[in-house]
């Protein structure tokens, strides 16, 4: 029996007779206040109206700080709050941005990203152009935690349009961040939210994978959206244990349930490699910055999930690598 509904939300249709606009800017938050500043003034320089747009911050019960009083302050009654009555998780969190939406295009911005100048027009004119697409995404900048911009996301084509063969694609690798996406709201009552299987990460590929099994996606190749690489992330605290790579690893085996059957097996175990070589990457990395317990959680992460012999080619030196670390380690700890 398939149990996969119990993972995923129920996204009601609006109710009838509510007005609707074209767009809902659902903003989560969880004590990232500073940042959300960024994020709503990003929003408000291209808010086209409350009758085109709904903006709304869904809190979940921060403890660290006050993002009421950001929204009042900024919003100044245009931008909508709501907060849970209680912590409830992230994913659940999202979950109720997306039932409280009433536009036909959701984007959910996370409340420590932002958008560029031209995001929401743009778009616009991407689901105007392509009016088969059920989502859409463009391209996008990382940035640190003080707003450097680190780089910028592929280019998918050089076109805006609908892409070809991007269930294939995107069920292999991961290229983008969820500031970049917008889905329309019929597409999330069909299909339900995200999957709470996934404890750190991971939920946002599932469920674009899940979307391009159903619908033509359309790409934007210009740079309108941000994606803050914060450091104390939850998923970069995942990172120490290897958690990160579970559960990708498990958005990975729901995702085989989506892929063509005559290519199924290959791009799965694709999927699987190019998981584990990011988490040799991530190790690589981190036994530079001697940070060994984490390197040790991403390698055993990586070889619980894939066993491909090029995994194995990249994994032998970094497993070297720690070892002198602990003997080097050793010999100074014993000369005293």
């Amino acid at each position: 029996m398939n149990d996969t509904h119990l993972y995923r939300a129920k996204i009601p249709p609006v109710a009838a007779l509510t007005d609707r606009p074209l767009w809902s800017v659902m903003i989560p938050t969880y004590n990232c206040a500073d940042y959300l500043r960024e994020t709503l003034t990003s929003v408000l320089a291209q808010d086209p109206g409350g009758d085109v747009m709904q903006i709304e911050v869904v809190d979940d019960c921060s403890t660290q700080d006050d993002p009421k009083s950001v929204v009042e302050e900024l919003g100044k009654g245009r931008v909508s709050f709501y907060q849970q009555p209680k912590n409830v998780g992230y994913i659940q969190n999202f979950a109720t941005c997306l039932q409280r939406s009433r536009g036909h295009l959701i984007h959910l911005l996370h409340g420590d990203d932002c958008v560029l100048d031209g995001f929401y027009s743009k778009m616009q004119r991407l689901f105007e152009h392509c009016p088969e697409i059920g989502a859409g995404f463009c391209r996008q900048v990382l940035i640190d935690d003080d707003g450097n911009w680190k780089y910028f996301s592929i280019i998918e084509q050089p076109e805006r349009g609908v892409l070809s063969y991007w269930l294939e694609r995107i069920a292999t690798e991961l290229t983008l961040q969820p500031p970049s996406m917008v889905v329309r709201r019929e597409v999330y009552e069909k299909l339900g939210g995200f999957d709470s299987r996934m404890l750190s990460c991971g939920e946002d590929w599932e469920m674009w994978c899940r979307i391009a099994a159903q619908y033509p996606v359309g790409y934007e190749p210009e740079v309108l959206a941000v994606y803050r690489d914060r450091s104390n992330s939850l998923t970069k605290l995942s990172i120490r244990t290897g958690q990160n790579i579970r559960d990708v690893f498990q958005a990975n085996d729901i995702v085989k349930l989506y892929l063509p059957k005559t290519s199924t097996e290959e791009i799965h175990q694709k999927a699987r490699e190019n998981w584990a070589l990011w988490a040799v990457f991530i190790a690589d990395q981190s036994i530079s910055k001697g940070s060994i317990d984490t390197a040790i959680g991403q390698i055993r992460a990586a070889l619980k999930g894939c066993h491909s012999v090029k995994l194995f080619s990249r994994i032998i030196p970094l497993v070297i690598r720690v070892g002198k670390y602990w003997l080097h380690k050793n010999i100074r700890l014993t000369s005293f």
